[in-house]
């Protein structure tokens, strides 16, 4: 009998396999693809990642611009998804679950009914600078992102919609800006997603953010902590979800119904006010998963700052 069975092979089902194995726990993966190449582009912000998780390219200039232009002073990184899909030799791949000790279910996001949606295009450009938000235009934003050379990765992104704004829309948005490209990415996965029952992972277990769509940096740094927690036989769903990420997980899908709530206008005053903020107080927002005091204290500092009229609105 396996130790740990994984199900589900993508970044997080992987990243949990590598790490179960590493701690010498006989470590089966069920993935009924298993050389599928990966074109999604994964990325987060370095300093919420682990320092072993294998960047691609690192941007350490990032722009903003909501009514203005902010420079934000973090790093943002593309992941190397070949890396990603790395496993080691121990590891049985598998095309069907067998028994195990532990049994993860990383398959990811459940359906939920508020959607993040982009459509990008790669074009080539000399630009080296990462470009994370641009709401000048309307409703949704120019997501630019360098993928290493001369390639550059441009999305039309809707943030946070409920129901998803439609794919063709964006796509016609986005060739409204740029010609067409060869390599089309469509993101559409839902930002208030349940979690699934028993032991699961990724954004199976809840880890998308509801303020920004990120899971991948939470699945590769809690990856080792449920390894030993698994190898100790301590129960890994206090790793997985400890009572203060519960509370700042609530905070979040608070904040998620108040943009939820907001029209164009109101979302890009909403995003001047954030991106003024302290960095530490955006850096708790966006990457504190279990920091309820400074997901508080951004939470309150932006409401504070807001004009009566927006205040209306981000009334929970």
């Amino acid at each position: 009998m396996h130790d740990v069975l994984v199900i589900g092979g993508g970044p997080a089902g992987r990243a949990l396999a590598r790490a179960c194995a590493k701690e010498g726990l006989h470590t089966a993966i069920v993935d009924r693809h298993p050389h599928r190449v990966w074109t999604a582009t994964y990325g987060a912000w370095a300093d919420e990642l682990p320092p072993d998780a294998p960047a691609a390219v690192t941007s350490t200039v990032v722009r903003v611009y909501a009514r203005e232009e902010h420079l934000i002073p973090r790093s943002y990184v593309v992941l190397d998804n070949a890396r990603l899909h790395e496993l080691p030799s121990s590891v049985t791949v598998l095309k069907q679950p067998v028994e195990a000790r532990y049994t993860f279910n990383a398959t990811g996001a459940r359906k939920g009914r508020a959607e993040q949606t982009a459509v990008g295009t790669v074009i080539e450009s000399d630009s080296t600078e990462t470009t994370l938000m641009d709401w000048r235009d309307g409703d949704t934003f120019l997501y630019k992102v360098p993928l290493g050379g001369n390639r550059v990765l441009v999305e039309e992104t809707c943030l946070a919609r409920r129901p998803g704004m439609p794919l063709s829309e964006l796509r016609r948005r986005l060739h409204a800006r740029l010609a067409p490209g060869a390599h089309e990415e469509r993101v559409r996965f839902p930002l208030d997603a349940p979690r699934s029952g028993g032991l699961a992972f990724g954004a199976s277990a809840g880890f998308i953010h509801p303020g920004t769509g990120y899971s991948v940096a939470t699945s590769l740094t809690l990856a080792p902590a449920v390894a030993q927690a698994v190898r100790a036989g301590e129960d890994p769903r206090r790793v997985i979800w400890p009572h203060s990420a519960r509370i700042v997980q609530a905070l979040r899908r608070r904040g998620l119904e108040a943009l939820l709530r907001l029209n164009a206008d109101e979302t890009r005053d909403f995003f001047e006010l954030f991106f003024r903020l302290d960095v530490d107080l955006q850096r708790a927002y966006l990457s504190g998963r279990d920091d309820v005091k400074g997901t508080a204290a951004a939470m309150t500092a932006l409401f504070a700052a807001a004009p009566l009229r927006l205040r209306k609105k981000l009334i929970f």
